[in-house]
């Protein structure tokens, strides 16, 4: 077909900046990705269990996040061997240390915010 363009291959933005609080939140610091890492150190591990937490985000948002945290290398999708057609996401060895950051963001909260609480499966940095 004439006057169609060939569809462009995605690039990784280039950094903002090499610090590395940028670069963290750059991946991290948005609405709903430390969410999702809340889900995982909590047990959930299908896509349709994500969809099912309190805060409701969308699938699209729930895909986009999966597959970042997949290309920085901090989870992976596996399939499940109970049921072929389904998949299992779960921490790599890098992603496991989201889990100090969770905790130290939810004992922030947990401080300064009242009436909030540590949820279970969510391990607290010493004091």
């Amino acid at each position: 077909m004439k006057g169609r363009r060939k569809p462009r291959k995605k690039t990784k933005p280039a950094r903002r900046s090499h610090c590395a609080v940028a670069c963290t939140l750059d991946l991290v610091g948005d609405h709903w990705t430390l969410l999702v890492v809340r889900d995982l150190v909590a047990g959930k591990q299908y896509f349709d269990e994500f969809l099912r937490s309190p805060e409701r985000i969308a699938t699209n948002v729930l895909a986009a996040r999966l597959k970042a945290l997949q290309e920085q290398g901090l989870i992976e999708k596996v399939p499940d061997l109970a049921d072929r057609r389904r998949y299992t996401y779960r921490f790599t060895e890098a992603g496991r240390h989201l889990q100090e950051l969770l905790g130290h963001i939810a004992g922030w909260g947990r401080k300064y915010l009242p009436g909030t609480r540590i949820l279970e499966g969510i391990e607290m940095p010493p004091t």
